[in-house]
Formats: C-alpha cells, structure tokens, sequence
C-alpha cells in the first residue's frame, strides 16, 4: 500500500509538470518568437513525461485483459 502511495505521488507531479509544460509552449507559441529548438525540446520533454505517466498508471493499476 505504501508503495502505492508513492507512485500516485509521483504520478500526481509528472501530471502537474506535464501541464506546465503544455501551458509553456503555448505561452512562446502566443509570443511568436518561436524558438523551434527550445519548442523542440520543450515538446520531446512533454512526450517523455506522457510516457512515464501512462507507465506509472499502468503500475498502479494494471490493465488486465482476459
């Protein structure tokens, strides 16, 4: 239980910094000064933490297909 208690904290911050992120980009897309190198990574950053939240769900509660 403890264990769990741990990933839904640390789902909670992946989801809260992925939104961060979201509200970032579109923040210098409004600006139109697009840095597509900072756009780039600020986009790759936001996949790897989509990634790591769907594999954290996935640990807490599985998916079972029967």
């Amino acid at each position: 239980m403890n264990d769990k208690i741990k990933l839904l904290e640390k789902l909670q911050i992946l989801e809260q910094e992925h939104r961060d992120l979201d509200d970032i980009i579109i923040q210098i897309q409004e600006k139109k000064t697009i840095d597509l190198l900072q756009m780039r990574r600020l986009k790759k950053r936001k996949l790897i933490l989509k990634d790591k939240i769907i594999d954290l769900r996935n640990r807490i509660e599985p998916d079972i297909i029967a």
